[in-house]
Formats: C-alpha cells, sequence, structure tokens
C-alpha cells in the first residue's frame, strides 16, 4: 500500500522533479551497491557512464544517455539538480513537459558526442583520456534554450537583478576559461556541447522549425511498446453526433493555441516582463495543463 502511495506521488510530480528524482534515486542506489559489495562505485558504473573511445562507445551505445544520470560525488549532484529546478520553472511555463525531458536528453546526447569526438580529434586532449558522467550537458541545454527563447527574463540573484542571458552567457564563458586551464576538460566539453545544442533548437524552433521532433518521435513509440494493453474481445463505441461537442472542443482547444502563440511571440520580441498579469496568469495555468 505504502508502495502505491509513493508510485503515484511520483506520477503526479512534473517532469524536472521526475528527473530530478530519478538522478537521485540512481546515485542512491550506486551508492550502497558499492558500500554491500566492498567495491568503488566506478567499478559498478563502468557499463553505463560515457568512454572517450569510439570502440567502447560502440560495445555500449546506451551510454551516450545513462552517463547523465550518474554522478560521481554528493556536491556534483547537488549542483546539477539545483540548476535544474531553477531552469525548468522557465522552460516549462512556456513548453510542454514532452519538450522539456526532448531538451534534457538531446542535451546529453550532443554534449557526449562533443566529448567522444574531441577526446579523439585533438591532440589536446588525447594524453587525458577518461570517462563522462553527470547531468551538466542537459542542465547545460536546458539553460541556454531557456536564456535564447527568453532572454529578457529576469530575476532576483541575492541583491542583484540579473537577466537570464546574462547568466546564461557568464555561465558558458566560465565553462570555457575551466576548459582552457585544463581543469574537468571533458566535462566543460559535454557543457559546451550542450549549451551549443540548447542554442540551435531554441533558434531553429523560434523559425518555426522543430529540430528534436525526431527524437520525440522516438521516445513515444518507446512509451508505447511499455503500455498495458487490456485484451477486451468487444468494445462498446459511443459515437459522437457531428457538428457538436467534438467540434466545441476542437475550436477551444485552437483558440487556446493561437492565444499561447500570440503571448510566446511577444516574450520573444520584448521579454517576459512585456506581459500584462492576465496573460502571465494565463500563460502559467497553460503550462499546467
Amino acid at each position: 500500500m505504502q508502495g502505491q502511495n509513493v508510485l503515484y506521488k511520483f506520477k503526479t510530480l512534473n517532469i524536472a522533479n521526475k528527473l530530478i528524482v530519478i538522478n537521485i534515486a540512481v546515485f542512491l542506489l550506486f551508492f550502497i551497491a558499492s558500500f554491500l559489495f566492498n567495491t568503488s562505485s566506478e567499478v559498478l558504473m563502468q557499463w553505463f557512464v560515457l568512454p572517450e573511445e569510439p570502440i567502447e562507445v560502440l560495445k555500449q551505445p546506451w551510454s551516450l544517455l545513462t552517463y547523465s544520470f550518474l554522478h560521481g560525488g554528493f556536491m556534483h549532484i547537488l549542483f546539477n539538480m539545483i540548476w535544474l529546478n531553477f531552469f525548468s520553472k522557465f522552460i516549462l511555463n512556456l513548453f510542454s513537459e514532452k519538450r522539456f525531458l526532448t531538451v534534457y536528453l538531446l542535451g546529453a546526447l550532443y554534449g557526449g558526442l562533443l566529448f567522444v569526438t574531441a577526446y579523439n580529434v585533438f591532440p589536446v586532449f588525447q594524453s587525458k583520456a577518461g570517462y563522462l558522467l553527470g547531468a551538466s550537458a542537459s542542465v547545460s541545454a536546458l539553460m541556454v534554450f531557456a536564456a535564447t527563447y527568453s532572454p529578457n527574463i529576469s530575476f532576483r540573484f541575492f541583491m542583484v537583478t540579473i537577466k537570464l542571458w546574462q547568466l546564461a552567457v557568464g555561465l558558458f564563458l566560465l565553462d570555457l576559461f575551466r576548459l582552457g586551464s585544463g581543469t574537468n576538460p571533458g566535462g566543460m566539453l559535454s557543457h559546451i556541447g550542450g549549451a551549443v545544442f540548447g542554442y540551435l533548437y531554441a533558434v531553429q524552433l523560434a523559425k518555426g522549425n522543430d529540430i528534436g521532433l525526431w527524437f520525440e518521435k522516438i521516445v513515444a513509440s518507446l512509451a508505447n511498446l511499455f503500455k498495458t494493453r487490456k485484451n477486451t474481445p468487444f468494445r462498446k463505441v459511443h459515437k459522437t453526433p457531428k457538428n457538436t461537442s467534438k467540434k466545441k472542443t476542437t475550436s477551444l482547444k485552437d483558440e487556446r493555441q493561437i492565444k499561447i502563440d500570440g503571448i510566446l511571440d511577444k516574450i520573444g520580441k520584448s521579454g517576459y516582463e512585456s506581459l500584462t498579469k492576465q496573460e502571465k496568469d494565463f500563460l502559467f495555468k497553460a503550462g499546467d495543463k
């Protein structure tokens, strides 16, 4: 019974909180397993972290995504989850949970691909072999995606009011500096890969091109494979008369989407703060549906 309550609570969480719970659960799982088996977590995670050798990646292709759910220590996962929660508020107010998940996972994918490519193309990295883990590439993608699509959203940071684009540029430049200094170059490469993807995704989306749609379709197809189907030999079908409730519902949905698109265009041109209170309230309620 208690397990059912926990499962129900998990299902009611938004996608960002679900990802946070999954990341924490995976971190605790490997931590406890390393204690029980009296071994290091690196040994247990070796099949899920992302190696730098292409041959090894081909042996475990799932690692291009699974590495983003693994963390090397408490502070590592703490800051990643704080930033994940922070940027989720800006994105989920404007976009669906499906798109949020797409940015998260594709950010990890492109961050991982840049990591593997750089370690095998540029000589400066070849003497620093290792592996990649952590949600930083995904978080960087979310950060830059939000800052590119809605750059003028402002918030209070301690005693200072700053805009989202300023925070994103500052953190991106910090990653470039740390890359040049030789501090965790693999991690910085994944940050940059995720950030570049987040930027391109937002720019193309503003032009009406959804470059993540192919991935959403793959995820949807995989999700359908795990859906339980009831074996019912007969199904009673209730037909709705034409030109009644179905048409009215469709019309209401079209009007709502038109209003959302108009508000998003206004944000893209003048920033979030240009919205009226009614528009902000409408957008917030639309994001919860």
